[in-house]
């Protein structure tokens, strides 16, 4: 099975990747985390998205707050899927790094997930990896059934606690 890269731009950003290595443990997915900046240490980001294929992975998650350029300084150096989660910072909530991950130029394609949007970026690597690997796809359909049942039975005992 191919791994998922994470890269942080920081390891104050950990609380909120935590919940992408979560969801990809979930779903025995394999990941390897990383601590690179685009812009305090570009070589090694560069080295990492050029044999991140040669070296077993399938999809990149970057997460990065503020300037926000890992997602796009990863993305020009491979053609792995690379899913950005912008993260809220002090400075304008996070659609700084919202914006910086979204907008990026033609031919250097970067998904993007919500705000602080960790769990849906590993799902979307999870759903990527799954084009290819029928067992992953199970594990995806018996997560969905999980959550719709958890929803149903939120359902079921809001409706007995208002109409006995």
């Amino acid at each position: 099975m191919k791994k998922v890269g994470i890269v942080m731009g920081s390891d104050s950003d950990l609380p909120i990747v935590q919940k992408a290595i979560d969801v990809l443990a979930q779903l025995e997915i394999p990941c390897e985390v990383h601590v690179y900046s685009a812009h305090r240490t570009p070589d090694q980001a560069r080295d990492f998205a050029r044999s991140a294929r040669a070296n077993g992975f399938g999809a990149i998650i970057a997460a990065a707050g503020m300037a926000a350029h890992l997602a796009g300084a990863l993305a020009a150096n491979t053609t792995l899927p690379v899913i950005g989660i912008p993260c809220k910072s002090q400075a304008l909530d996070g659609m700084d790094a919202l914006l910086s991950t979204v907008q990026m130029p033609s031919g250097i394609p970067v998904a993007t997930v919500a705000i602080n949007g960790a769990a849906n970026a590993a799902l979307l690597c999870a759903q990527i990896l799954s084009v290819e690997d029928a067992a992953l796809v199970r594990r995806l359909d018996e997560k969905r059934a999980r959550e719709a049942q958890a929803v149903l039975e939120k359902d079921a005992a809001l409706n007995e606690r208002l109409h006995g």
